[in-house]
């Protein structure tokens, strides 16, 4: 079934214009199956319902989330569709299979003095600490995806207009104003931090490793990591993208432009940002009324 799961890779890829990360997540879900099928004498050609909601009572067994659950549930379904299209199946047994209710969770949202703390905690001044500052001062100016941080070339660089583009989810392009401060760390890492780190190699990725190659998600999972314990500060690596939009809202933004900048393709996405807001206008409210 190699040749199979690489043309299902394929198709994701191209047919359905799923992101790289996407790919990477429902082919590697795919195989896990065909892992878990061939154990007990089967294949993803003959694989039944039962077998699928078998496999899936297994992976919730291990303790995975809703919201992962709703996305392995989301993959076979695109795999076994792949398959009944490819003539290899006649039905699809991932059909009828209910996608889990995912929690409604707030996200985690660093006050603006917790964001200053990380980030003076980047204290380095060599080429590394040069890279960092801008690096994470940038996630934070732009409310960007970790992966589209590691990913940001030159051709998406726009200094002097203080503006990136990136391409997020599905391959969908947005450009995103920086402010001040972000702009000053890039162009001193550009001049005097990035020379040190390419080592005479070319390379069009903005962030550099040691090595002169980008800088890989996981490399800024690591620096974050390091930060966050030396700040003190309670935080994930996407609580700066979820701080980002909280921030603008507090600060009086509309949903709408909120949406954009994220890159969220629907705004209900958007909203449960609203509900971490509300509790600053509660704040505003018993602070402010006159009838308390």
């Amino acid at each position: 079934m190699d040749d199979v799961l690489e043309r299902y890779g394929a198709w994701l890829l191209t047919g359905k214009r799923r992101s790289p990360l996407t790919h990477e997540a429902y082919l590697r879900e795919a195989r896990s199956l065909e892992r878990w099928l061939g154990e007990r004498g089967a294949d993803l050609v003959g694989a039944s319902q039962r077998d699928v909601l078998e496999y899936l009572v297994s992976r919730r067994g291990s303790g995975l989330s809703a919201t992962t659950m709703a996305r392995i549930v989301s993959g076979l379904r695109g795999l076994f569709r792949f398959l009944r299209l490819s003539g290899l199946r006649e039905d699809d047994p991932a059909a009828l299979v209910e996608t889990p209710r995912k929690e409604k969770t707030l996200p985690d949202v660093l006050a603006l003095e917790d964001v200053d703390r990380f980030l003076d905690a980047i204290d380095d001044p060599g080429p590394r600490g040069l890279r960092d500052r801008a690096l994470f001062e940038l996630i934070y100016s732009c409310g960007l995806r970790i992966s589209e941080a590691a990913g940001l070339t030159f051709d998406g660089l726009f200094l002097s207009e203080r503006a990136i583009r990136v391409l997020g989810k599905r391959r969908k392009e947005r450009i995103i104003p920086f402010g001040e401060e972000a702009a000053a760390r890039l162009a001193e890492y550009l001049e005097k931090g990035r020379p040190a780190l390419a080592k005479g190699k070319h390379s069009n990725r903005v962030f550099l490793n040691q090595a002169g190659k980008g800088i890989s998600r996981k490399g800024v999972w690591k620096r974050f990591a390091r930060f966050r314990d030396a700040s003190g500060i309670d935080a994930k690596v996407h609580s700066l993208r979820h701080s980002f939009a909280t921030h603008l809202l507090e600060g009086g933004a509309d949903l709408r432009t909120v949406q954009e900048l994220l890159g969220h393709s629907d705004i209900a996405t958007t909203q449960i940002y609203t509900h971490v807001e509300s509790g600053s206008l509660g704040e505003a409210h018993r602070e402010y009324f006159p009838r308390r």
